[in-house]
């Protein structure tokens, strides 16, 4: 029974990651996912200067998942930057450091990715388009002549292995739109999804809303979520090209989740909600879990059953 995953080049102990902005924000949270038993973990989001985020309470769980207004909080691109290269110099590219940048605009996600591309770094850097909590700033991914703008500037100036974070879609025809763009580059990967943005949660005993930002509006995870996010691993599995792998966010709370992530096609899977309600020791647990899904029906590698999802004739 083995959850090695290839993924990129890269041998992975298992496919499981944090989501970049849950127990990444300091040197010391990235540590503690460097010797969890994640198969690999990413940095925060980043923008090129130290962003404060949003007032608080902007973070708050609920029965179901949880609701945030984070408002991209984050210590600056250059203080992940100079972790990622003393954890490169420490462990070489035995198991990448995923490094994740969030521009407030196409101008800065472009000098951030050249300061990439002219540094040391080798790691795999992800590029946010789905953040869904910044007052003012909507979600680049949801505007495709936009998105296939930047694209075609950031490989200009971009060589090293890229993925894009995108945030949920609901119709077909934007699954197809977005897919026919993403097909175009040299992507290594797209990770769906985000949470779902703008959902409210009530506290009934107080008649308020829970998180302070935006009038109570926030995005979405954990449970409530999850048909989303498999629905955009799958629809994506089926329409990119074979070489743009997919990394499936999104409600990932057991062993029986991961699998269905993985049925649909994903070859790594980020925890965001889960991972904050229960901590680092929660990547021991899921793996044993999927395990012990596999041994049950027989798989002996994830490889036996990624993207074979059967649909009913």
């Amino acid at each position: 029974m083995s959850l090695t995953t290839t993924f990129l080049n890269h041998s992975f102990e298992n496919p499981l990651m944090n989501a970049s902005g849950v127990h990444c924000m300091t040197t010391a949270e990235l540590d503690e996912l460097a010797h969890s038993n994640a198969g690999a973990f990413i940095t925060k989001s980043c923008t090129i200067n130290e962003r404060a985020g949003n007032p608080e309470p902007r973070y708050y769980d609920v029965p179901l998942g949880s609701i945030n207004s984070m408002g991209l909080p984050n210590l600056g691109f250059s203080y992940y930057l100079d972790y990622a290269l003393a954890y490169e110099k420490e462990h070489g590219q035995e198991q990448p450091l995923f490094f994740s940048i969030a521009g407030m605009s196409a101008e800065e996600n472009l000098e951030m990715l050249k300061l990439i591309e002219e540094s040391d770094y080798q790691g795999i850097t992800e590029l946010n388009l789905s953040c869904p909590n910044v007052p003012g700033k909507p979600q680049l991914a949801y505007d495709f002549e936009a998105t296939a703008a930047l694209l075609k500037e950031v490989f200009q100036v971009f060589s090293k292995p890229l993925g894009i974070k995108l945030p949920p879609y609901f119709d077909f025809a934007h699954f197809d739109q977005m897919a026919e763009i993403l097909n175009q580059y040299p992507i290594a990967y797209v990770n769906s999804i985000n949470s779902v943005g703008n959902g409210l949660y009530i506290d009934t005993e107080s008649e308020t809303v829970v998180i302070k930002p935006k009038d109570g509006f926030g995005g979405l995870g954990g449970e409530y979520i999850k048909p989303t996010a498999l629905a955009n691993v799958r629809a994506f599995y089926t329409r990119l090209k074979p070489e743009i792998k997919i990394i499936g966010t999104g409600g990932i709370r057991n062993g029986q989740d991961a699998f269905e992530h993985l049925l649909c096609g994903a070859s790594m899977l980020q925890i965001g909600t889960e991972l904050h309600k229960e901590g680092v020791a929660i990547f021991d647990r899921i793996s044993k879990e999927l395990e012990r899904i596999m041994a049950e029906k027989g798989y002996h590698s994830i490889d036996e059953f990624r993207g074979k999802l059967r649909s009913m004739s």
